[in-house]
């Protein structure tokens, strides 16, 4: 008995319901009060329950002795009733869709300040598949260079591959070394600001005596400033 409740529970009824359901299959047509005592249900719950089991076309009364019975209409009503509720639900999956659109363009903006916001953006970073950064100044690398080695070697675990332009004076800075570095300098990048570009979010850090990073979550902007990086790169030079 316990199984079929379970099963009957799977199938859209409550525990409730299950129970009250297969009594009337066992026993129906019974009445309400008869209901509530081989269940141990009480009366007001056991009508609320029948009154529920009616409306989804499970159940049905008739009048005996002056008193209403209730039985089981057609156990194949079940089915009837879990497809009705399958074409709900797929009627309800266009509009969801929609929801989650909207939900994935939606922009975040987050704001870092100082040594751990930095922390947050490089562990935030070796999570994408590929960095395209521009604008490096290797001070990202000189401020947290007793947690650079442990982040390259998380990166590395990770498969991380990426792309840096920056300009020539930084051509043999600690941050050139990195695994799976392709590097290409230009000057034309050279900046206060270093932006670097993963999956669909732009980081901005500006590396002064208080460090600021700036993360926008927003796809058409990461593919905007994604174009901009292949622009510079083919400009830049090995």
């Amino acid at each position: 008995m316990d199984t079929l409740i379970e099963k009957l529970k799977k199938a859209g009824l409550s525990g409730n319901e299950s129970k009250v359901y297969l009594e009337l299959l066992r026993r129906g047509p019974i009445s309400a009060n008869d209901i509530s005592k081989k269940l141990g249900m009480d009366r007001t719950l056991a009508y609320q329950v029948l009154n529920n089991l009616i409306e989804k076309g499970l159940v049905s009364h008739i009048i005996k002795e002056s008193k209403k019975h209730f039985d089981v209409i057609n156990p194949e009503n079940l089915l009837i009733q879990v497809k009705e509720k399958e074409k709900f639900i797929e009627s309800l999956i266009p509009e969801l869709n929609k929801i989650e659109k909207i939900k994935e363009n939606k922009q975040e903006i987050n704001v870092y300040e100082g040594k751990q916001g930095l922390k947050v953006l490089l562990e935030d970073m070796i999570k994408s598949k590929e960095l395209c950064v521009f604008g490096a100044t290797g001070k990202s690398y000189d401020i947290l260079k007793y947690f650079m080695p442990g982040i390259e070697k998380k990166a590395q675990k990770l498969g991380l591959t990426g792309r840096m332009i920056t300009s020539d004076e930084f051509r043999r800075h600690k941050m050139t070394a990195f695994s799976n570095l392709d590097i290409r300098y230009l000057e034309a990048v050279k900046s206060p600001a270093t932006t670097t570009i993963y999956g669909d979010k732009v980081a901005i850090h500006v590396l002064t005596d208080k460090p600021t990073v700036i993360i926008i979550k927003n796809k058409e902007i990461s593919d905007s400033y994604r174009s901009y990086f292949e622009f510079l790169w083919i400009q830049g030079q090995k």
